[in-house]
């Protein structure tokens, strides 16, 4: 499956140089990636001979969201190694690369987005370099053989039920299932795991033609303008009306 290492959903974001944002802050796991996981250990569970496999791309300081996804039963792990920020095209196109030199899996888990970008593509262009069906959100998965059949859950609470073979990539949801976090013996044993690390730049990976390139990263300036309304009540309602129609402009007619 594929993990994400980013900032904790808690944490004072600050913008430091060169563009970047201030990386003395808590990193974990990408928290639908969780999900992904923990769907993976259990199906490996239900199967004979399986292997699962946690990959990345990111700085040496992703090792550590590594290390907890073995932790929750990962058997080993893979680090493809970069220094600079991708889009999702290019992360897709590592993972992909990272993944097929490894061999040929049956089940790509992700999950559904990562809360620090929230693009919701790195799955459907992954499974476009797989060359394999996808789906999103997935809140319930079944296997039998060769057999995939999932639910996922649309917008305004729809649900779809799918069918397919593998191999194909899977978008876990949050509730999909509920995460078993590690107990201690479980992290210490993760520190033993094999993680293989490999240079993004050994991948070969030629730079996609169609790509998002970062130009400036900035803190977003709230800038309110509070107004006292006075009146009756029907003045008052007839001046909240104009604001949101006028100036908030939230209101047609």
């Amino acid at each position: 499956m594929c993990v994400k290492h980013v900032p904790d959903t808690a944490a004072t974001i600050r913008i430091g140089t060169d563009d970047c944002i201030d990386e003395n802050i808590t990193f974990i796991m990408n928290p639908y990636d969780e999900n992904a996981v923990e769907e993976a250990v259990r199906l490996k569970k239900q199967t004979i001979d399986a292997d699962v496999i946690a990959v990345t791309l990111g700085k040496g300081t992703a090792e550590a969201t590594l290390r907890s996804a073995m932790a929750m039963g990962a058997d080993r792990a893979i680090l493809v190694k970069s220094k600079s920020s991708h889009d999702s095209i290019s992360t897709a196109r590592a993972l992909c690369a990272a993944i097929q030199r490894d061999g040929d899996p049956d089940i790509v888990f992700t999950g559904k987005e990562s809360v620090d970008n929230e693009g919701f593509q790195t799955m459907f262009h992954l499974a476009a370099c797989l060359d394999v069906p996808v789906v999103s959100n997935a809140v319930k998965f079944a296997m039998t053989d060769t057999t995939i059949r999932v639910t996922c859950e649309m917008e305004a609470g729809d649900l779809e039920h799918i069918e397919m073979e593998t191999p194909c990539v899977i978008g876990a949801g949050k509730d999909l299932n509920q995460p078993s976090y590690p107990k201690l013996p479980d992290i210490l044993k993760a520190r033993k795991k094999p993680l293989t690390e490999i240079e993004l730049s050994d991948l070969g990976i030629a730079t996609p033609a169609s790509r998002v390139e970062m130009i400036k990263i900035e803190s977003i300036k709230e800038e309110r303008y509070p107004e006292i309304i006075d009146g009756t009540a029907d003045e008052i309602a007839d001046t909240i009306v104009h604001v949101l129609r006028e100036k908030a402009k939230v209101l047609d007619g």
